[in-house]
């Protein structure tokens, strides 16, 4: 059996989990490949060599031996590099956890050659399949074709409630956050309410959108289109829509961007114009995105568990892939929720 020190200075191999678990280098792999044919004891001593040696498997090497791929590919378009950063951590975490490799794919989502880049890019570096981010995610054309030619896919998608249109996805209630968002501006008593969208490319944005109109409904507040400004999710297309808006003669008290960046742009237009936030404007945003803590002052948001999202399409995936199920299986959907912090609070009174 292998000592300790023998495996310190270099990376630990399978033959040295094979030692350590005493048996044979097949019985690893099929451990490893979470084969049924292992007895339980004989796993749980090779899971256990596995820990102490800190071994981890190459999924490169893997899909190789194999005829079954063992990495998964990441598709994304966002200008929003936040929530990129959190798809990425919540997908690499589940590919860590089961011993996939992981190929982060940025694309442009409006190519028309989409679908044939992404059949290559599953061919030629034998992905098990795809977790596809918004918007591509919501391009069914897209979806439809790749799931022709045999990709699995996993969808994350915004939608209030699941879409069951056959494709497995991990759905986000946008809608009713956005909805939630515009309440409480409504009852801290603003009824001027400038909107500014995201890219329209992004369901989300559409759902946001549904949001904020219908809370504008339900409390009998006419929606004004001055106060809606078309834009991108980024910092410049909410300054840029700000500056926009307080210019208007009858200006809005509050404004909702429809994320984090765009509503940090509407912050520092606001204070360019030396306003007082949130007493001259308040400001609210979406998705809880790191910095929206630490703005001052901080904002108003809804908290969007981007990263969990990540990981339960990560883990829908590699059902799909491990398991072929029979039948389709229940979208698992979330739920933003409010933050109330020092952004938003009544308006002035009129003089």
């Amino acid at each position: 059996m292998s000592k300790p020190h023998e495996t310190a200075s270099r990376r630990p191999t399978i033959k040295d989990v094979a030692e350590r678990a005493e048996v044979s280098l097949k019985t690893v792999s099929r451990v490893i490949n979470d084969e049924p044919s292992v007895q339980t004891s004989t796993r749980e001593r090779v899971r256990q060599a596995i820990a102490e040696l800190g071994y981890q498997p190459d999924p490169s090497a893997r899909s190789l031996r194999s005829a079954q791929p063992y990495a998964l590919g990441l598709v994304y378009d966002n200008p929003n590099p936040y929530y990129v950063i959190a798809v990425q951590a919540g997908v690499l975490s589940v590919c860590r956890e089961t011993g996939y490799g992981l190929q982060i794919h940025p694309c442009d989502s409006s190519s028309k050659n989409l679908a044939s880049e992404l059949i290559d890019l599953v061919q030629h570096s034998r992905l098990a399949g795809l977790v596809l981010a918004p918007p591509m995610s919501e391009r069914n054309e897209l979806v439809t074709e790749l799931v022709a030619h045999g990709v699995r896919l996993v969808r994350i998608v915004s939608a209030a409630a699941d879409p069951q249109d056959g494709s497995a996805c991990v759905y986000v209630d946008d809608r009713d956050a956005a909805y939630d968002i515009t309440e409480h501006l409504i009852q801290l008593g603003h009824s001027r309410i400038g909107f500014l969208w995201g890219g329209k490319s992004h369901g989300s944005s559409w759902e946001r959108y549904k949001g904020y109109e219908d809370a504008l409904r339900e409390y009998g507040i006419a929606l004004d289109p001055e106060l809606v400004v078309e834009g991108d999710y980024s910092f410049d297309d909410g300054f840029r829509g700000a500056r926009r808006l307080l210019a208007l003669p009858d200006r809005p008290t509050a404004i909702f961007g429809s994320n984090d960046e765009i509503a940090a742009g509407v912050l520092a237009a606001a204070k360019s114009s030396g306003m007082n936030v949130p007493y001259d404007l308040s400001i609210a945003g979406f998705e809880d995105s790191p910095f929206s803590k630490q703005s001052w002052p901080a904002l108003t948001t809804a908290k969007q568990a981007t990263q969990d999202i990540a990981r339960h399409a990560a883990h829908r995936l590699l059902q799909e892939i491990r398991e072929h199920p029979a039948r389709e299986l229940p979208n698992e959907g979330f739920s933003p929720e409010l933050v109330v912090r020092g952004s938003t609070a009544p308006p002035r009174p009129k003089t």
